[in-house]
């Protein structure tokens, strides 16, 4: 089996490349700059797992085209689309520049994405696709206006291409966490992500293994009849 992670150098793509792994599946990591970070992780992978395969695919998902990724991807049974950029401003702060890499890298490269490998995730008729998306998606942020636009687009585009390709055999679905405690939060101090720990029932933020274990789940054979879900993984925050 083999999966493409979009997003590999990032907290939540890693960790889903580390929990697939463990269960037999051969990856296709996905970066764009962060190359030493791949490398690493590549070389866990390869001396944990000396049977499977796991391959780099360098792509910038803001100006190459498409074709430059689908042409290093050969058989495919999953895709994990974990990549993701945001901008902490007001709306009237944000430029053009900065709308065009929301858009981009969140909903019109997965599409342009999911035309081309659409077929390889046919053939076996138990495609996965899975969208690391946001509960943002759902209730919206003040200073994150366009990336909750855009995640809530993601769950729209989910609910729509799974009964398109349901037929097929492919599933499609968003895991949307709340509060993680990824790099991506590191612009935030410790006193205010101390305040959105305390407005959380469960009491802490989520970690990046626990969304993997649900993505783990996603890609199952056994999971077919789970498809068109935006399932929010948020302690029971803004729910």
């Amino acid at each position: 089996m083999y999966a493409l992670i979009l997003g590999s150098s990032g907290d939540i793509g890693a960790a889903t490349a580390k929990n697939l792994a463990e269960k037999g599946w051969s990856l296709y990591l996905h970066y764009n700059k962060n190359k030493a970070r791949i490398q690493k992780l590549l070389e866990e992978l390869t001396t944990s797992y000396p049977q499977q395969d796991f391959i780099p695919a360098q792509y910038d998902m803001e100006s190459d085209h498409v074709e430059k990724l689908v042409s290093q991807i050969f058989g495919l049974d999953a895709i994990i689309f974990a990549q993701g950029n945001t901008y902490y401003k007001l709306l009237v702060d944000m430029d053009e520049q900065e709308l065009d890499s929301l858009w981009n890298i969140h909903i019109k490269q997965p599409i342009l994405i999911l035309k081309e490998l659409q077929d390889k995730l046919a053939q076996k008729h138990h495609g996965r696709i899975v969208f690391i998306g946001s509960i943002y998606g759902k209730i919206g942020s003040a200073m994150e206006v366009v990336y909750s636009t855009v995640k809530g687009a993601m769950s729209s585009f989910a609910d729509a291409y799974a009964k398109e390709v349901a037929s097929l055999g492919i599933s499609v679905n968003v895991v949307a966490p709340g509060a993680v405690d990824t790099k991506m939060n590191n612009e935030f101090s410790s006193e205010e992500l101390e305040k959105v720990r305390e407005e959380i029932p469960a009491d802490r933020l989520a970690n990046s293994t626990e969304i993997a274990d649900l993505v783990g789940y996603l890609v199952q054979i056994k999971s077919n009849y789970l498809t068109g879900q935006t399932i929010y993984f948020a302690g029971g925050w803004l729910l």
